[in-house]
């Protein structure tokens, strides 16, 4: 089985249907989303349909969770806030629809899947947790990988039971160990913030147990040009370039 994992596409459609084809042509068997759909890029409702018309399990990314939670939309950056509203405000019945079902967390092929911590958590950071914390995290569920989003940054953690090594993960392939769990993430489909303006996601071999990351071309400025005709803040856009 060959799975694809995509996160934080961020309305940069444009990315989106390059990583969504590529995945194709990668002979993937599946596709799973971590969230975070929405939000910062020009078109929610066509992100959100390219997911929904292929039958792609979603869980809740934060921003979803600011659309239908008002309270947690409040604590956003003044960015992330402005930009969620300018999304919320062109939201098609079908995009309310499907941001209304998503779940915090999926399971499948004893695997974990969710936008921020596991086992459920949408909004803590994977960065946030000191190591205490990430041990006591891989007690409170059962699965072996847990595969995250929300930094959009590439990284994985370690554990052999006792301790946890964070590392970064790199283009490629990483292949894993048998004996220890992992969560690993998945870095961002439409806003990647670790140096490198590609589209990127990950495809995890089932049976060969290795990740694979890889690295999609799209055309930047296309949407960038997008971003500023949609009256979104222009931060949004430098961070792409």
């Amino acid at each position: 089985m060959r799975l694809a994992i995509i996160s934080d596409i961020h309305s940069n459609t444009d990315a989106l249907l390059k990583v969504l084809s590529d995945a194709v042509e990668s002979f993937v068997d599946e596709i799973i989303c971590l969230g975070d759909v929405i939000g910062y890029g020009p078109e929610p409702n066509e992100a959100i349909h390219a997911i929904n018309e292929r039958d792609i399990p979603t869980v809740i990314g934060n921003h979803e969770l600011g659309v239908v939670r008002k309270d947690y939309l409040k604590l956003l950056n003044p960015v992330a806030y402005q930009s969620l509203l300018i999304n919320m405000d062109v939201l098609s019945e079908e995009s309310w629809a499907f941001i209304k079902k998503l779940e915090t967390s999926l399971v499948f092929y004893n695997s974990r899947f969710v936008h921020g911590f596991p086992p459920d958590s949408p909004t803590i950071y994977m960065f946030e947790p000191d190591e205490e914390g990430m041990c006591e995290a891989f007690g409170k569920y059962g699965e072996r990988l847990c595969f995250t989003g929300h930094t959009h940054r590439l990284e994985f953690i370690e554990y052999d039971g006792n301790s946890v090594t964070c590392s970064h993960l790199s283009k490629g392939l990483t292949v894993l160990c048998r004996n220890k769990r992992y969560i690993i993430n998945a870095g961002s489909v439409g806003q990647p913030r670790d140096g490198d303006k590609h589209a990127k996601y990950l495809i995890w071999d089932t049976k060969d147990d290795t990740i694979e990351v890889k690295y999609v071309p799209y055309d930047i400025d296309l949407v960038v040009n997008k971003i500023i005709i949609s009256g979104l803040p222009e931060v949004n856009a430098r961070r792409l370039v």
